[in-house]
This record gives structure tokens, C-alpha cells and sequence, in this order.
């Protein structure tokens, strides 16, 4: 398999479109003492964005409907019984990985 140099150009401009945005703010923020208010409403966020993906990997939209997908529901339960147990982000994505695995292995 050969590379052509206007793909490689691409592949590098798309890493630099997404490493940019995701590094420079953590190199901004790094020596700046943010106030109280601002640092509240950033904690929100993973929780926001956790929101976001969990419930978007459980609603399917089919021909104007929305549908529930079950095995992520039925995955989504016990991996949620281990986060809050363990308060560990290895072990309930572990957990859910493998449960998932395992669900489409035998479903």
C-alpha cells in the first residue's frame, strides 16, 4: 500500500484540526486561577457530555420514530452499579466493554 502525499498532507492538517482545539485551552487555563463560579459550571461538564453519550447509544431514530436498543439498557445497569460502586473509570468501562462483549456474543 502506497501514500500519496496529498492524502499524508490531509491525515496531518486533520491532526492539527483536532489536537489544537483539545490541547490549547489546557495550556491557557494551566497558570490562570479561575473564580469559583467558573469552576462550578466546568465540573458540570464530563457529567454533560457522559449524558450526551450514554443517551445517545441507547435511542435508535428509525423512519421518524425513536426506538430504545435494549441491550444497551440491559449492558447500562450493572455498569452503572459498578461506577457508582467503585468510582473507578477502568472499572466501569471494563465492565461495560465487556459486558457488551459478552451480550453480543450470545444474543
Amino acid at each position: 500500500m502506497s501514500i500519496n502525499l496529498t492524502i499524508l498532507l490531509v491525515i496531518l492538517g486533520c491532526t492539527l484540526v483536532t489536537v489544537i482545539p483539545r490541547v490549547i485551552p489546557f495550556l491557557v487555563v494551566r497558570n490562570v486561577n479561575l473564580p469559583e463560579p467558573v469552576l462550578k459550571w466546568l465540573s458540570f461538564v464530563p457529567i454533560c457530555i457522559l449524558t450526551a453519550l450514554v443517551v445517545e447509544s441507547f435511542i435508535i431514530e428509525t423512519n421518524h420514530s425513536l426506538k430504545i436498543d435494549w441491550t444497551v439498557i440491559i449492558v447500562m445497569i450493572p455498569t452503572l452499579l459498578v461506577a457508582v460502586r467503585t468510582k473507578s473509570l477502568s472499572a466501569t468501562v471494563i465492565t461495560g466493554v465487556v459486558l457488551m462483549a459478552l451480550l453480543r456474543l450470545f444474543i
